[in-house]
C-alpha cells in the first residue's frame, strides 16, 4: 500500500484543473488515475473549436485546451497513472486501482471524483424494431470519425438534439455524408442556442422537435427508421409516422454521471442531477470526497467545469493542510419552473456562494429569486432561460446569516 494526499480520479478537463488547484493551494502530494491512454479525457475526440473563450480568454480546439491543462500538469510535476482503472473508493479514503502494474492501494488524505459521463444507450430507450449494425451513440461516432478516421455512415438520421448530437450533424455533413434529420422528442431543443444556429440552421439540416424514432428497420445494416410525432405524453402518433432511408443512426439522448465508484463509496447521490449532492466546496455526504465536472452535473461549457474543478481541488488541498472550513448548513430547494439548484447545501461562510440552476423548459422575461424564509438574499434577471443553458446566480458575501434555515430558488416570469 502506497499513501498520497490527493488522489484525483479521472484525468479528463475536470480532473487536471482540480489537481492544479490543489497543487497550487499548497499540497504538493497529488496524483491523477486515468483509464486512457493519455490524459484528454472526451476533449481528445472534440476536434472543433470554440473551447477556452472564458477561461482562457482564446478560442481553442478540445484538444488543444487539454494540451493546454495536460501542459500545467506537468510544469509542475504532478504524478499521473494512465491506463489505470478505479475500481473501488472506501468512506475512509482507501483507493484500490488495477493496471499493466498490477493492482494498487493507496491511502489518501482526500479524493477528487471526476469520471465524467457515459450516454444513454440504445437500451434505455426502448426503441422497436430490429438490432442491426449502423446504430451508434453520438459520442462513439464522434471518436470514430475525430479519432479513428472511420466514416460511420453516409446518410444519416440523428435522434436527440443534444450539443454532441448538434455538432455530430455538423461533422458528419462536412465529411460528405447526407443527414437527413436530427429528431427531437421534446417541444424544444436541448443543445445550445449557438450550436443550433452553427450546426443545423448554417447547414439547412431539418430538426423535427416533438418526434422520436419509434422503429429501426434492418437486418445486417440498418436500412432506414421510421419517425412519427408524439403526444403530450411522448407517446407516438401511429397516424404521422413516416419512413426514412438511412444507413446510420446516431443517439444523443443524454449524458448519464459516472457514480457507480461513488455510489459503493456511500456517496449520497441527488436524483435529479444524478450527481452526488455537495456543498459549496464540492464535498460529498462523505467527509474527504470531494466531486467535480460532468461526474456531478452535466455542463455546457468546458470553461465552467474548469471552474468547478478549481473550487474542489483548493477545497480538497485546504482539508489536507487542516485549514478547511466549518460550520452549520442549510439546504438548498428549486422553486417551480427549475430542475435543480446545485450545490445542494450550503454552509454559512462569510463568502459569497455560487448556485447553479437549470429551467424544466423555455422561458423568456424571467427573474430568479432566493430567497431564505420572506428574505430575498439576491435576485437575477434574464431576458431568456432555456434547459439546454446553465444559470449561475451568486448569493453575496455576508447574505447566510444565522436566521437562514433553508434557501429556495424562485422563478418570476415578467411581462
Amino acid at each position: 500500500m502506497i499513501a498520497h494526499d490527493i488522489v484525483v480520479v479521472g484525468g479528463g478537463p475536470a480532473g487536471m484543473a482540480a489537481a492544479v488547484a490543489a497543487y497550487d493551494r499548497g499540497v504538493n502530494d497529488v496524483v491523477i488515475l486515468d483509464r486512457e491512454e493519455t490524459m484528454g479525457g472526451i476533449l481528445r475526440q472534440c476536434v472543433h473549436n470554440g473551447f477556452g473563450l472564458h477561461k482562457l480568454g482564446r478560442e481553442l480546439t478540445g484538444p488543444e485546451y487539454a494540451a493546454h491543462y495536460a501542459a500545467e500538469v506537468k510544469k509542475r510535476g504532478i504524478r499521473t497513472l494512465s491506463e489505470t482503472m478505479v475500481t473501488s473508493i472506501t468512506p475512509d479514503l482507501l483507493v484500490t486501482a488495477t493496471s499493466t502494474r498490477g493492482i494498487q492501494k493507496i491511502q489518501a488524505r482526500a479524493v477528487i471524483l471526476a469520471m465524467g459521463c457515459r450516454e444513454r444507450a440504445r437500451g434505455a430507450l426502448n426503441i422497436c424494431g430490429t438490432r442491426p449494425a449502423g446504430v451508434y451513440s453520438a459520442g462513439t461516432a464522434q471518436k470514430l470519425v475525430n479519432c479513428e478516421g472511420y466514416l460511420v455512415g453516409k446518410r444519416v438520421v440523428i435522434l436527440g438534439s443534444g450539443d454532441i448530437g448538434l455538432i455530430m450533424a455538423r461533422r458528419m455533413t462536412l465529411e460528405g455524408a447526407k443527414v437527413a434529420a436530427v429528431c427531437e422528442i421534446l417541444p424544444y431543443s436541448g443543445g445550445l442556442k449557438r450550436n443550433i444556429v452553427q450546426c443545423l440552421e448554417d447547414y439547412h439540416i431539418p430538426l423535427y422537435l416533438s418526434t422520436t424514432v419509434s422503429e429501426i428497420h434492418g437486418n445486417e445494416r440498418l436500412e432506414g427508421v421510421t419517425i412519427a410525432q408524439v403526444d403530450e405524453n411522448r407517446r407516438p402518433k401511429p397516424e404521422t409516422a413516416r419512413f426514412i432511408p438511412c444507413d446510420t443512426l446516431l443517439l444523443s439522448c443524454g449524458l448519464i454521471p459516472e457514480n457507480e465508484l461513488s455510489r459503493a463509496a456511500g456517496v449520497a447521490i441527488d436524483r435529479r442531477t444524478g450527481g452526488a449532492a455537495v456543498d459549496q466546496f464540492r464535498q460529498t455526504s462523505v467527509p474527504g470526497i470531494y466531486a467535480c465536472g460532468n461526474v456531478l452535473q452535466v455542463h455546457d461549457l468546458v470553461d465552467y467545469v474548469s471552474d468547478e474543478a478549481e473550487i474542489a481541488g483548493r477545497a480538497a488541498a485546504a482539508r489536507v493542510l487542516e485549514e478547511a472550513p466549518t460550520g452549520e448548513t442549510v439546504e438548498t430547494e428549486p422553486g417551480s419552473g427549475l430542475r435543480y439548484v446545485l450545490p445542494q447545501r450550503v454552509m454559512k461562510t462569510e463568502e459569497p456562494v455560487d448556485l447553479f440552476l437549470r429551467v424544466t423548459r423555455p422561458f423568456g422575461k424571467l427573474k430568479f429569486v432566493v430567497k431564505a424564509g420572506e428574505r430575498v438574499l439576491a435576485t437575477a434577471s434574464r431576458p431568456v432561460a432555456s434547459p439546454g443553458e446553465m444559470e449561475r446566480l451568486r448569493i453575496p458575501a455576508g447574505a447566510l446569516t444565522d436566521g437562514v434555515e433553508k434557501i429556495v430558488v424562485e422563478l418570476e416570469e415578467e411581462a
